[in-house]
């Protein structure tokens, strides 16, 4: 049996260089074989590092396993940025690699040293990376009071990232640009964003900002149920207190991926990934006006990260990643949408579905009626002017099912399944659910009265529907 490969070791270094190195790390790259490294890292060699020196490819991921393949036992040392576990390569070896293959020499991070540069608390301050990562990631971020580190991606982030804050409403905020940190070129500018005067420096950078919000700016909640008004929209939008209901029901949970079925404005799938900064959603949007709006809601309100698809549930449903948890918003009377959904979540997957139409409110009874769950109907009521006096004007009621996918050996709904049973109760549960969807059914073919009072609703009050469309 041949011997173990000789384990893989990630040194950190800073912008101090050899200098700034432990005697571990100095041992390592004497006696390193193969050296692997970002050029800038590489640089930074004295010419005691007899290694042969290799520089990362772009893009990087992909060719990873192949570069170490090419050099699999010799002695390799990885060159990284501050501690290589911290949005560094580390990362990367060990989910290729496995810890066991790693030995990992950490050096203080950007943010360390900016923390003690700027008497932070480390574990109260927010740290958002722009690497590879859309400008946009911070915009979940903006809070009064909040102090943020920004990881750049080069010398022009800085400035970028003053526009953003300027475009939010947090001009006012002071920021800090810190280069070189650790190094003998150390340097420290700053300004608030709004009057942001400096052009790019050095590409090595980080930036602290102390938020502050202008008088104007529009105030976020972290919990679910934003203002309406957050979004961009056509009317296809979940109203904001069913909004919170049907996010509560969901209950998303961090790593946690979403299928936002019929997506609208995209409202449900941006605050179930403003829940978690891992939180994922897939929106399902048959009209390209409308996905593409979708795509710029998520961006605006911090969570880039969406993905849109562009078509018809339950046609674009293969081939996505298996979802946790499923909200049907539209489209619900489409042939083998509700069948397709139920199908693709795993067990103890969640799936919600809302509807102000007759005709899903019987589908979602006949599903009730087989897979158990919650049944229940929102009503919201705003007050409104009513001449010289004030009334409630009601909203169009909102049907909601919800339903938790069984395990094994459990029953309906996710509850414990009763070995011993009752027959009687079980037929009595039956026939009063079959007597429910008759009801709905029955409903649902009346006169021509209804569409017409849903058309007059409609027309008299669009801005006080709670509707299914999103």
């Amino acid at each position: 049996m041949s011997p173990p490969p000789p384990p893989v070791t990630v040194i950190g270094i800073g912008a101090d260089g050899w200098e700034g190195l432990g005697p571990a790390a100095r041992g390592a790259l004497r006696t390193a074989e193969v050296v692997i490294g970002g050029r800038r890292h590489l640089g930074l060699l004295p010419p005691e590092c007899p290694g042969e020196r290799v520089p990362w490819p772009s893009p990087l991921r992909p060719a990873v396993p192949g570069l170490l393949a090419a050099h699999t036992g010799r002695l390799i040392s990885v060159l990284a940025s501050g501690d290589p576990m911290f949005f560094g390569i580390g990362r990367t070896l060990a989910e290729l690699l496995g810890a066991g293959r790693l030995r990992v020499l950490p050096h203080p991070s950007s943010v360390s040293l900016a923390c003690a540069r700027l008497g932070w608390a480390l574990e109260e301050t927010e740290v958002i990376s722009l690497v590879g990562r859309p400008l946009a990631t911070l915009n979940r971020e903006l809070y009064a009071g909040r102090r943020l580190l920004v990881l750049s991606a080069g010398a022009d982030t800085p400035a970028e990232v003053a526009g953003l804050l300027g475009e939010r409403g947090f001009g006012p905020s002071r920021m800090r640009v810190l280069e070189q940190l650790g190094s003998a070129r150390e340097r420290c500018v700053e300004s608030t964003a709004e009057e942001w005067p400096h052009p790019p420096g050095d590409p090595l950078n980080v930036i602290a900002v102390d938020c502050a919000p202008a008088d104007d700016a529009r105030r976020q909640s972290l919990t679910p149920g934003l203002p309406d008004a957050a979004y961009d929209h056509d009317g296809q939008l979940t109203k904001r207190h069913v909004r919170a209901v049907t996010l509560a029901v969901l209950a998303p949970a961090p790593g946690e991926l979403l299928w936002d079925i019929g997506g609208g404005s995209g409202s449900i799938a941006v605050e179930w990934m403003r829940a978690h900064r891992s939180c994922r959603a897939v929106s399902v949007e048959r009209d390209p006006v409308r996905a593409e709006r979708i795509g710029r809601n998520a961006a605006a309100l911090g969570a880039p990260g969406l993905t849109v698809v562009t078509g018809a549930a339950p046609d674009v449903l293969a081939g996505l990643p298996t979802p946790d948890a499923v909200f049907i918003g539209g489209g619900l009377t489409a042939p083998g949408v509700l069948e397709a959904c139920w199908a693709a979540l795993p067990p103890d997957g969640r799936i919600v579905a809302n509807t102000v139409t007759l005709e899903s409110e019987a589908l979602l009874a006949d599903w009730y009626r087989r897979h158990g769950g919650d049944l229940v109907r929102l009503g919201v009521s705003h007050a409104t002017p009513v001449g010289a006096f004030t009334g409630w004007r009601q909203a169009m009621p909102v049907t909601q099912w919800s339903a938790t996918k069984p395990l094994a050996g459990r029953g309906p709904g996710g509850d414990a399944a009763d070995p011993e049973g009752s027959a009687e109760a079980a037929r009595a549960a039956e026939a009063a659910r079959a007597g429910e969807v008759a009801q709905a059914v029955e409903a649902a073919q009346a006169d021509e009265a209804v569409q017409a009072a849903e058309a007059f609703h409609a027309a008299e009050a669009p801005q006080a529907a709670q509707g299914e469309p999103r």
